[in-house]
């Protein structure tokens, strides 16, 4: 059976998108391996780095609450996307510098606009895709994301290397890619826009709200996460197994491994997550289990590299399926807040694992201990998803009646 007209816009929305989040990945991915070095070598301090780096995420994460609720209000997704992609440009201007104080206000620039047009892009995919899956959706622009994470530092490596560690020229280069992100921007919006239906559904939907249902399920993705150990520290322990080898080139393979399990993990998660709904989300809450488990378990290259791969599973399911299952619990009216709200509590999960795990690399505690916290926390946070599934079903029920 061929696909209606319809069916087939919708997966053209669906792979322009994917491809404008490729490019961006592409920029500012690929020079993420690079601007702590870039920062070293304008003369920033360890400390400035390090600090820089975690208030870039945390400011990333926190600021999308804001975008969020200002993209609901406005009702502007696609001004809001358009300014957070441009801001992508931050990073090829970092070529266009020689003082390391300006280079860190670029970062931090870049990073406020990934908080700026996430939310409303992931609100804009949850409406195009409607008709033929949300999971498809998230899972397609995922794997579509991750190739551009893949690409991006093979890219800034090739770069680096036929300019002979040339920072202004790669990071200038980069210029070419973003311009193709933001004209296919411009493209996508051309053929997507707003459209008339789903004007139409917000009207029908105005005045409703998030319910229990959607910090139910929120605070259960926030446990799952503060109880994943992260990639950081596996990265870390395999540099410490490799060092004595002189061995640390493998340690950036080990990152690309957890990228390429992440990619198609991401688009089988999304087909089951349509099929099963929030109760596929029971296995990668499990799976979190196992990354700590044998990361922590021996200081064996072989435990790493299968904590990695379990690493790369979650991760793909976390970047896929929670955000498709985001509107199940929202309203289209209340869309963008919604993944404001979502992504600003799972940056606080990823701000409380760090905040844990580096206690326990420090603390060193007993490895049954570690099990027993770890096991703890994904069992709490499967119990919450059930809860948030059952209000859930209990509402359709209502709705029914």
């Amino acid at each position: 059976m061929s696909e209606s007209p319809n069916t087939r816009n919708v997966y053209m929305a669906i792979l322009l998108l994917g491809i404008v989040s490729l490019l961006g990945d592409v920029v500012y991915e690929g020079s993420r391996g690079l601007v702590p070095d870039y920062l070293a070598f304008l003369g920033a301090s360890a400390f400035i780095i390090v600090f820089v780096g975690r208030l870039g995420e945390f400011l990333g994460y926190a600021l999308r609450l804001v975008s969020g609720i200002l993209a609901d209000t406005t009702k502007a997704y696609w001004v809001f996307m358009f300014l957070g992609y441009g801001l992508i440009v931050a990073i090829p201007l970092l070529g266009f510098t020689s003082l390391w104080w300006i280079a860190i206000i670029l970062v931090l620039l870049e990073r406020i606009g990934k908080a700026v047009r996430a939310p409303a892009r992931d609100a804009v995919l949850s409406i195009v895709s409607k008709g033929v899956g949300v999971g498809k959706a998230f899972g397609i622009h995922e794997l579509m994301d991750q190739i551009g994470a893949i690409l991006g530092p093979l890219l800034v490596a090739a770069l680096m290397f036929y300019s002979r560690n040339n920072y202004s020229q790669t990071f200038g280069f980069l210029l070419t890619p973003f311009m193709l992100l933001m004209v296919f921007l411009a493209f996508t919006y051309r053929k997507i826009g707003p459209s008339k239906p789903v004007e139409a559904e917000k009207a029908h939907e105005k005045g409703v709200g998030l319910g229990k249902a959607f910090y139910v399920y929120t605070s259960a993705v926030v446990l799952n996460t503060v109880g994943l150990i992260p990639y950081e520290l596996i990265l870390l322990k395999a540099s410490a197994v490799l060092q004595p080898e002189n061995q640390q080139w493998i340690v950036p393979l080990l990152y690309m491994l957890i990228q390429g399990v992440d990619a198609p993990t991401a688009l089988f998660a999304g087909y089951s997550y349509d099929k099963y709904r929030i109760r596929v989300l029971a296995l990668p809450f499990i799976l979190s289990v196992f990354p700590t488990l044998f990361a922590l378990a021996n200081t064996s290259l072989t435990a790493l590299v299968v904590a990695a791969v379990f690493f790369g599973l979650v991760l793909g399911m976390q970047e896929s399926i929670y955000r498709a299952a985001v509107s199940e619990f929202a309203p289209i009216t209340s869309r963008g807040t919604a993944y404001g709200i979502f992504n600003t509590a799972y940056g606080v999960g990823m701000l409380a694992s760090g905040f844990v795990y580096g206690l326990i690399a420090t603390v060193n505690p007993p490895y049954w201990a570690i099990v027993l916290y770890v096991v703890a926390m994904q069992v709490i946070a499967v119990l919450m998803l059930l809860k948030a599934y059952l209000l859930t079903a209990r509402k359709l029920e209502n709705v029914k009646i």
